[in-house]
Protein backbone atom coordinates (compact mmCIF):
# COMPACT_ATOMS: atom_id res chain seq x y z
CA UNK A 1 0.00 0.00 0.00
CA UNK A 2 2.80 2.33 0.97
CA UNK A 3 4.56 1.61 -2.53
CA UNK A 4 1.21 2.57 -4.34
CA UNK A 5 0.83 5.71 -2.16
CA UNK A 6 4.49 6.85 -3.32
CA UNK A 7 3.90 6.50 -6.64
CA UNK A 8 0.67 8.16 -6.69
CA UNK A 9 2.38 10.92 -4.51
CA UNK A 10 5.61 11.12 -6.59
CA UNK A 11 3.56 11.11 -10.51
CA UNK A 12 1.03 14.27 -9.20
CA UNK A 13 4.01 16.11 -7.62
CA UNK A 14 6.26 15.65 -10.81
CA UNK A 15 3.06 16.24 -12.73
CA UNK A 16 2.30 19.61 -10.98
CA UNK A 17 5.49 21.03 -11.15
CA UNK A 18 5.73 19.74 -15.04
CA UNK A 19 2.64 21.42 -15.52
CA UNK A 20 3.77 24.63 -13.99
CA UNK A 21 6.44 24.80 -16.13
CA UNK A 22 4.48 24.11 -19.37
CA UNK A 23 1.20 26.81 -18.42
CA UNK A 24 2.66 29.56 -20.52
CA UNK A 25 2.87 27.87 -23.90
CA UNK A 26 -0.57 27.12 -23.20
CA UNK A 27 -2.57 30.22 -24.76
CA UNK A 28 -5.15 31.81 -22.98
CA UNK A 29 -5.13 29.46 -20.10
CA UNK A 30 -2.04 29.98 -18.69
CA UNK A 31 -2.96 31.36 -15.20
CA UNK A 32 -5.71 28.43 -15.34
CA UNK A 33 -2.66 25.86 -15.87
CA UNK A 34 0.13 27.45 -13.23
CA UNK A 35 -2.72 27.62 -10.77
CA UNK A 36 -3.93 23.83 -11.39
CA UNK A 37 -0.01 22.71 -11.32
CA UNK A 38 0.35 24.66 -8.34
CA UNK A 39 -2.84 22.54 -6.45
CA UNK A 40 -1.49 19.24 -8.24
CA UNK A 41 1.86 19.73 -6.97
CA UNK A 42 0.09 20.53 -3.30
CA UNK A 43 -1.83 17.39 -3.66
CA UNK A 44 1.38 15.16 -3.84
CA UNK A 45 3.10 16.95 -1.24
CA UNK A 46 -0.34 16.91 1.17
CA UNK A 47 -1.31 12.85 0.57
CA UNK A 48 2.03 11.10 2.25
CA UNK A 49 1.55 13.99 5.13
CA UNK A 50 -1.76 14.02 5.90
CA UNK A 51 -3.64 10.39 4.41
CA UNK A 52 -0.81 7.85 4.89
CA UNK A 53 -0.02 8.99 8.87
CA UNK A 54 -4.16 8.13 9.44
CA UNK A 55 -3.85 5.09 7.15
CA UNK A 56 -0.53 3.17 8.73
CA UNK A 57 -2.11 3.90 11.92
Amino acid sequence: MNVIAFVVSLGLFVGGILLMGYAFEIEGFEFAAFLAGILITSAGVALPIHVLKRIDG
